[in-house]
């Protein structure tokens, strides 16, 4: 019987290499259908537009007719088969435009670069927490930690030549199909493009060195710190290689370091040091690490389905948890950059602001908002099952239908546009432009103080989560040393970041009647300083609990209730405030969260334990939401590239080089839809592949175990009967 496991076992991975086929094949054939049907709805919206009254086609040059809708670069228009010897001598211009086998350029284009930027948001995001993660094994001594940390590199290295194949494939398009943007864009930044490839070669070698050097590296304190080491250089390569490619991504929005009119360098720094250029740093950052930690909790829940022993469960169930903790805590603070980046988005181009947040992008946020919405939904219900897998739990059971209350009307809230979809009957009936109830909730003041809500109403789930099987604190106290030098630091840090602000709020120039609506942001500021220092004084004497409430009540009140009705007051009166208010409501939320989470940490540091965790007990509808929220990630990266690449309109570089093709037009919704789904499809489809070829070692492994034990029994068989 043995014998015949032997000989079958091979013949078990060929379906396997068949499925693979299978799915390459569909997958082309998807893309190509899919292609063909964009390349018609955009050649039936061209038609349209030509056929309009007034409205001209983008001409490639300034006395140049129209071109045909039919007619494309590297084409023969009309009536070109009867030119004259004569035409025929006439020189030809330089070429701006190429088509991409008779497609359009800019889907092709599209396409190719959300694809290579999802892939690099794996490939720079996980490396950062799972140094983290090596470290925090190391220390402890916990050697599930180092596993699970080299199985994250395991997928970055599997991930790593497709997004290199990506970045080239993108490499040859952008300069076969738009040469004379490129030629731009070299003449500006060619010296950064060769520390690009420096820096690339180096985060190959760190890659492949950090991997494959792990089980080498083991034994020693030296060796293990050596290779940490490793972990550190390629996180601070994959960075660099991440700013280097913003700035030349942000110079196409806000330009710099250039003359407009002739394009000539005048500073390679002001260049990349862009107005946009810091905060799409931090932006994409926090947003990578966002989205590798709910594509490795997506990893963690196919492997959790398909685990064949509870062991394995046990794993895959703690593996997900990480990436989804991963996830939640990059998703906290990204908002707050968003709205930072949105904002240097308006003071460096107020018309690409007004564009952005009131004109043809205005319904993209609607729909922006309900994913982040369904990423916070989503986290929180992953957070809710989990407490089902720790003894004790039952005890905060109760909070969750307050918590699904508060998240569900703040999400109701974000969703509700401005400007609802009337008809003229519709805006007759009601007597004005805008609902007269809605219109309350679909402004600004309204969404920053319910995504506030949100982001507290999470943060407070974690902190059930965290204390579910927690019993008898042990006094603060007696935390020793380790305690009070943490309580004093957040409370120093706090206290930093809430009255440095508060003091250059001070000095702001603004006119006399509209700098007294700063004064309630100052006052905000001292009051949440109190309350900060307040909430140290108690948790020193013992009472962290009320600390932690009478924070949560203070921070709410300012920065949800307060700043709400405040906000419209602002608006109405005072608009140039708006910016300084939205900063003070942020520095307000996250001083809450710094000083909570502390007070959290060392308040339960030696408290006893209720009961385990018990891993792998987890029911089969959380790993689909882990699944969700790993699509839903995806989708938000592909509408959020595709609303910075459209706010440039019918420009490559804003204000300087206008696009001239065929192309040069906003995409309706419908059509934004199509691609972005075939981008997610095909990312989806090429990630699984991905994971699959990683997956293949394993298998490997397992079957060479299968086949020594399966020799050993057969050896020791013949052994007895001679």
């Amino acid at each position: 019987m043995n014998n015949l496991k032997m000989i079958l076992l091979p013949l078990t991975t060929k379906k396997a290499y068949v499925v693979v086929l299978l799915f390459f094949l569909s997958l082309t054939l998807s893309f190509s259908l899919s292609q063909r049907v964009i390349v018609a709805v955009e050649a039936a919206q061209t038609v349209k537009e030509d056929a309009k009254p007034g409205m001209e086609l983008p001409q490639f040059e300034a006395n140049q007719a129209a071109a045909s809708p039919q007619a494309t670069a590297g084409q023969p228009a009309k009536g070109a088969g009867t030119t004259t010897a004569a035409a025929e001598e006439e020189e030809i211009g330089p070429v701006q435009y190429r088509t991409f086998f008779g497609m359009d350029s800019r889907v092709v284009v599209w396409i190719v670069s959300e694809l290579h930027l999802m892939f690099a948001a794996f490939v720079l995001g996980v490396p950062i927490f799972a140094v983290i993660v090596e470290i925090v094994g190391f220390k402890g001594g916990d050697i599930k930690y180092d596993k699970m940390a080299k199985e994250f590199t395991k997928l970055l290295s599997a991930a790593f030549a497709t997004t290199a194949s990506l970045g080239g494939l993108l490499g040859f398009c952008l300069f076969g199909l738009y040469p004379e943007f490129m030629s731009h864009m070299t003449n500006v930044f060619a010296p950064t493009m060769y520390v690009y490839a420096l820096m690339f070669f180096g985060e190959a070698f760190t890659l492949y060195g950090y991997y494959y050097s792990w089980e080498v590296l083991k034994g020693t304190a030296a060796k293990k710190w050596f290779h940490i080491t490793l972990g550190v250089l390629l996180n601070l390569f994959g960075t660099g290689l991440m700013f280097v490619t913003n700035s030349w991504a942000t110079y196409m929005m806000s330009p710099a370091g250039i003359v407009p009119a002739t394009g000539k360098v005048l500073s390679l720094a002001h260049a990349i040091y862009n107005p946009l250029w810091m905060p799409v740093n931090i932006h994409r950052l926090i947003a990578n690490v966002c989205f590798g930690g709910f594509v490795v909790g997506a990893y963690a829940a196919v492997k959790f389905l398909g685990a064949k022993t509870e062991e394995e469960k046990a794993h895959y169930d703690w593996m997900g948890y990480v990436g989804n903790f991963i996830g939640v805590g990059a998703l906290i603070p990204l908002p707050f950059a968003g709205y930072w980046l949105g904002r240097e988005v308006y003071s460096s181009s107020p018309v690409m602001g007004n564009i952005m947040m009131g004109g043809a992008f205005s319904w993209t946020f609607i729909i922006q908002a309900i994913l982040i919405g369904m990423l916070f939904i989503g986290a929180n219900y992953y957070l809710w099952l989990g407490m089902g897998r720790i003894k004790g739990s039952e005890r905060y059971t109760k909070f969750f239908k307050y918590l699904i209350f508060v998240i569900f009307m703040c999400f109701a809230v974000w969703l509700t546009p401005h400007n609802l979809p009337l008809s003229g009957e519709e805006r007759a009936m009601i007597g004005e432009q805008y609902h007269p109830f809605s219109k309350y909730f679909g402004v600004m003041a309204a969404k920053n103080a319910v995504v506030n809500l949100i982001i507290l109403s999470t943060f407070f789930s974690f902190l059930i989560y965290r204390r579910s099987n927690k019993g008898d604190m042990v006094p603060f106290s007696e935390q020793g040393k380790a305690g009070k030098i943490g309580i004093f630091s957040a409370l120093v840090f706090c206290l930093l970041m809430l009255v440095s602000y508060a003091i250059s709020l001070n000095f702001i120039e603004l006119e006399a009647n509209i700098k007294v609506f700063v004064k309630p942001l100052i006052r905000a500021l001292y009051i949440q300083s109190f309350a900060i220092c307040f909430a140290a004084f108690l948790t020193f004497k013992n009472k962290g609990k009320l600390a932690q409430t009478m924070l949560f009540a203070v921070t709410a009140c300012i920065a949800v209730l307060y700043f709400w009705y405040y906000g419209f007051q602002v608006m109405q009166k005072a608009n140039l405030v708006l910016r300084y208010l939205s900063v003070t409501q942020v520095s307000i939320v996250m001083s809450c969260l710094i000083m909570n989470a502390i007070i959290d940490i060392f308040m339960f540091r030696k408290a006893k334990l209720v009961g385990g965790i018990v891993w792998g007990k987890m029911p089969v509808r959380s790993q689909y939401a882990l699944i969700l929220l790993c699509v839903v990630i995806v989708i938000l990266m592909g509408l959020m590239g595709f609303i910075r690449s459209g706010l440039r309109m019918d420009w490559h570089i804003y204000g300087v080089l206008q696009d001239t093709s065929q192309w040069a037009y906003t995409p309706t919704l419908a059509y934004m839809g199509r691609v972005v789904g075939l981008i997610v499809a095909l990312f989806l489809g090429l990630v699984t592949f991905v994971f699959w070829l990683a997956s293949l070692g394993d298998k490997k492994e397992k079957e060479k175990k299968t086949y020594d034990e399966g020799y050993e029994g057969i050896t020791a068989g013949y052994k007895n009967t001679h």
